[in-house]
């Protein structure tokens, strides 16, 4: 280290670990399951931005909660059997994905603020930076990311 570098911002980014932070966990749609899918992402977030440093503004937070939210709950309604939430990230993006067993394409409405339910794909992708649906040999695979502070 040089005398002019400090523990600063600039020597902080050396720290940061290479490879992404990654938590997953399966759901079988017992009670209690959305709940417990927004407690791994409030988890996962916590640790994101203590070990992975990632600059995530309160607005994002509440973003990534919402989206977990959305994801599990539409595979807890339209899917049989079992879900599978990961939440993947680093200082610089991260993803929320969600696995189910149904083949059917999520429907995403238009802006109808009479329509009663249905808004769910909608607000995903209001608030996540881009939204992908791909099929999978199980079903489906519904991913929401989310870019960080361009400058981490």
């Amino acid at each position: 280290m040089t005398a002019d570098m400090s523990t600063d911002e600039h020597a902080v980014r050396f720290l940061r670990p290479s490879q992404t932070l990654l938590r997953a966990a399966q759901y079988t749609g017992e009670p209690g399951s959305i709940a417990a899918a927004r407690d791994l992402a409030d988890t996962f977030l916590q640790q994101l931005t203590a070990e992975w440093l990632a600059v995530l503004p309160a607005r994002t937070a509440q973003d990534v909660r919402l989206v977990v939210s959305e994801l599990v709950t539409n595979a807890d309604r339209h899917s049989f059997g079992p879900y599978f939430l990961e939440l993947e990230g680093c200082a610089k993006w991260l993803s929320v994905t969600v696995y189910d067993s149904s083949c059917a394409t999520p429907v995403r409405h238009g802006r109808d603020p009479g329509r009663v339910g249905g808004h769910g794909m909608e607000i995903v992708h209001a608030v996540s930076d881009r939204v992908t649906v791909e099929n999978v040999p199980v079903g489906k695979r519904v991913r929401a990311d989310f870019a960080l502070d361009p400058e981490a």
